[in-house]
């Protein structure tokens, strides 16, 4: 598994619609890690065109992370909430997008990944099917599913998922969630507990994803049975990202964070800001079709520096993050850990003394 061919474990969260970029999928594997390009928003050829640039810049393993596709929402509820957002709309000079359903380009992504494999695929909001994983194992690529309750992991690996990447609350951006449930805020798992729970019901490689935002944390889930960490938060300062301006101003600071809707109409986890305060309680769930529809607030408050009409996802220890290039970010947390793991060894030999 590649899992077991780094030389760090640490793989970089895919961090889709900007901060994602070949510079910094590259670095973090040229620093023994494993870097992950996001396909999520991009066309097929778009993204045919990122892994051609990033596969010049690192001779190393890379994984490519895809969306599921959902179903499309029911219009009473977007058209409800379209209408609440025509102030916001007016104030900023822009037109509400066109809240549409689409499927982000998924065959054709498949079929790009099936003549182009990359070593890992995985896969954001659901399961592949069986015809779709057995096309990428017959491909060569090795499959990972991102889950976020122990039901969903044990439905992956009975389906041969490869590893699962194990994502509790704390993290930032998108829940994973196969479902976007409504009870998710109130009873969402944090991650040391998700992850004691899949390691005690299935037997496949676990990378831990959530808060994770040190070495101590790394060396804190790999003790409790993941095989790597995966950080998104923590690289979005490097300058290889592509974060926008404002949002790394954002990250800079220590707001607290919440998970809202508001900006997609599918469970995110980022910074408070007013839109997110004025808007999370209206929200409904309805993804592709919200995410289109606020589209052109967020392109205004991005090009304007307005940090109250962006969707600043972070995860919870979004304040521990530094700017520092990517791959010396890789090899401070993978030294971290280390010295946080010979802590804990120390303390406990001594308890057994």
């Amino acid at each position: 598994m590649i899992l077991d061919r780094l030389g760090v474990p640490i793989v970089l969260a895919p961090l889709a619609g900007g901060p994602s970029t070949p510079q910094l999928a590259a670095a973090v594997s040229n620093a023994g890690g494993l870097g992950f390009v996001a396909g999520g928003y991009l066309t097929a050829a778009t993204l045919a065109q990122r892994l051609g640039q990033t596969g010049a810049l690192t001779s190393a393993p890379i994984g490519v992370n895809l969306f599921v596709p959902g179903h499309p929402a029911a219009p009473g509820p977007v058209e409800a909430y379209a209408a609440s957002l025509a102030a916001e709309a007016r104030d900023a000079g822009v037109d509400l997008g066109v809240p549409s359903f689409e499927d982000d380009d998924w065959a054709a992504k498949l079929t790009l990944l099936a003549a182009a494999p990359a070593p890992v695929v995985s896969f954001t909001f659901g399961c592949p099917d069986l015809t779709v994983i057995g096309d990428l194992h017959r491909a060569g690529s090795e499959v990972w599913v991102t889950v976020t309750t122990p039901a969903e992991a044990r439905h992956a690996a009975g389906l041969s998922a490869d590893a699962l990447i194990v994502q509790g609350m704390e993290a930032g951006g998108h829940r994973a969630s196969f479902r976007d449930d409504p009870a998710d805020v109130a009873d969402g798992l944090g991650l040391l507990s998700l992850l004691q729970l899949v390691r005690a019901d299935v037997d496949v490689p676990l990378v831990a994803a959530g808060g994770i935002g040190t070495g101590a944390g790394v060396a804190a889930v790999l003790a409790a049975g993941a095989a790597a960490a995966q950080l998104g938060t923590a690289f979005m300062r490097c300058p290889e990202a592509g974060t926008a301006g404002v949002h790394r101003q954002a990250l800079a600071g220590t707001e607290p964070t919440a998970v809202t809707r508001a900006f997609t109409g599918r469970l995110a986890r980022g910074i408070r800001n007013r839109f997110l305060d004025q808007h999370s309680a209206s929200a409904p769930t309805a993804y592709p079709e919200i995410h289109h529809l606020t589209a052109p607030l967020r392109a205004k408050g991005r090009a304007a520096g307005d940090p109250g009409l962006v969707n600043l996802w972070a995860g919870q220890t979004y304040p521990l993050g530094s700017e520092i290039p990517a791959g010396q970010l890789v090899l401070a947390l993978a030294g971290q850990a280390l010295a946080a793991a010979r802590q804990a060894a120390e303390r406990l030999s001594a308890a057994g003394d």
